[in-house]
């Protein structure tokens, strides 16, 4: 018996565009057998110009993603894949047998596993902690639909874990590798606290998933929480006087590519919106009366109506063309807020903030000027904020920002609250 197949490697563009990562995309594998169609993503992303359709591989000596994966690594990956998927049909064949899709993915999860040495419980302390990893960015990424930003972040916690122990196993994983884990990110990586518990939080989400797979029998992890002292997070936004001070200010000849930065931030503080939705807004989003946009952190469907300084900015470049759509000129999210810092200085936005942080348990304490503190997402905060001094009620402004709960909105009421004690003791001075 012969069960007549194809298997297609190919590079999933799909939404790629939609969310501004038009560069790269999701290695999967398409098998189509007898009616019968299973897909699998294989856990890399590769740049759509180093990968050759014909070949079904990547470019010989190219690399690939943020992570620049080497082209070997990928191409020795789909050999391993093919050579299995093959065999796997080989056993079918000789049992006479035609599998349905569900099962054949089953199977052919179990056998990959085994070909990775996961399956057996004698070989857990030999286990490649970080070929589970990657399964487990590729299952959770999948089941979860995560966005580019949460797969950076989990890459970004592979490579700290890889530079503390390159040989880690998850049997080490015990509470006193796991403390080693910690004086590592404070000493070496120079974290504060706040980032520890965020490094921490991102491991355990693996070390539980790989628990629930049977990958990991120690569980040290679910009692270790050690006592990082910490601070709440300042947030950062401008007032109302410092928002009329950045719109009128006169930018210099020579600075004129401040404006457009300029004109990207302000539309942010008189929308709501997110660096990444101002970045992806098309001018099919924009409607007469408000701009129509579904998040790309959350894919929340928002309506934002539009207030005289918003529409005036997409007024100013209505008639101008920008690549894919766009409906603004926005930058590369790190050379805006470079530009940002520069621009605010300039307007003399120059409030001293005070912050406060914990390496371990020392306390330490740094003044910076405002404009030093700026980036993108200070233009959402600054909405937030102003729109409930403003005493706008914090439903319709959760409805503008996509809030789910008032427990995200409550430290910027507890701020809209301050502000409006502060403007009431104006009348004192009359």
């Amino acid at each position: 018996m012969i069960i007549k197949r194809n298997l297609l490697f190919f590079i999933d563009k799909e939404g790629t565009k939609a969310k501004g990562y038009k560069f790269d995309g999701k290695l999967r594998l398409r098998i189509r057998y007898e009616k019968n169609k299973v897909d699998f993503n294989l856990g890399y992303r590769v740049d759509l110009k180093k990968w050759s359709t014909e070949t079904q591989r990547c470019k010989p000596g190219t690399t690939h993603s943020k992570d620049k994966t080497s082209a070997t690594e990928i191409n020795t990956e789909i050999q391993r894949i093919e050579t299995l998927v093959n065999n796997l049909f080989k056993e079918y064949e000789v049992r006479g047998e035609v599998p349905t899709a569900d099962i054949f993915r089953e199977e052919f999860n179990k056998k990959n596993r085994a070909e990775l040495g996961i399956t057996d419980k004698d070989s857990l302390e030999e286990l490649n902690f970080f070929h589970v990893f990657n399964q487990f960015m590729t299952e959770e990424g999948a089941l979860n639909d995560w966005t580019e930003g949460t797969y950076e972040k989990f890459r970004a916690t592979k490579n700290h874990l890889t530079n503390f122990d390159p040989n880690l196993t998850l049997c080490s994983l015990g509470e006193s590798k796991l403390t080693q884990y910690v004086y590592y990110l404070r000493d070496e990586r120079n974290m504060r606290n706040s980032t520890i518990e965020k490094q921490l939080g991102f491991l355990k989400w693996f070390l539980r998933w790989s628990t629930t797979k049977g990958f990991n029998t120690s569980t040290a992890f679910l009692s270790f929480k050690p006592k990082l002292k910490s601070t709440t997070k300042k947030i950062i936004f401008l007032t109302n006087d410092e928002l009329n001070k950045l719109q009128n200010y006169k930018i210099p000849e020579a600075k004129q590519y401040l404006e457009r930065v300029r004109d990207v931030f302000l539309f942010q503080c008189f929308t709501g919106l997110r660096y990444s939705d101002v970045y992806n807004l098309k001018r099919s989003d924009i409607k007469p009366d408000s701009i129509e946009v579904t998040t790309i952190k959350t894919a929340d469907s928002l309506v934002i109506e539009f207030n005289d300084h918003s529409k005036s900015i997409i007024e100013k470049y209505k008639n101008i063309h920008f690549e894919n759509d766009k409906a603004l000129p926005v930058i590369s999210n790190q050379k805006m807020n470079d530009y940002l810092k520069e621009l605010a200085e300039l307007a003399g936005i120059d409030e001293p903030i005070r912050e406060s942080f914990y390496k371990g348990n020392e306390r330490i304490d740094t003044v910076s000027p405002k404009y030093a503190l700026l980036g993108t997402h200070a233009g959402r905060r600054t909405f937030i904020c102003n729109a409930l001094a403003l005493g706008i009620p914090p439903h319709v402004v959760m409805k503008w920002t996509g809030h789910s709960d008032y427990k995200a909105m409550k430290p910027y009421i507890d701020i809209a609250d301050n502000i409006k004690a502060s403007a009431m003791n104006k009348f004192n001075q009359l």
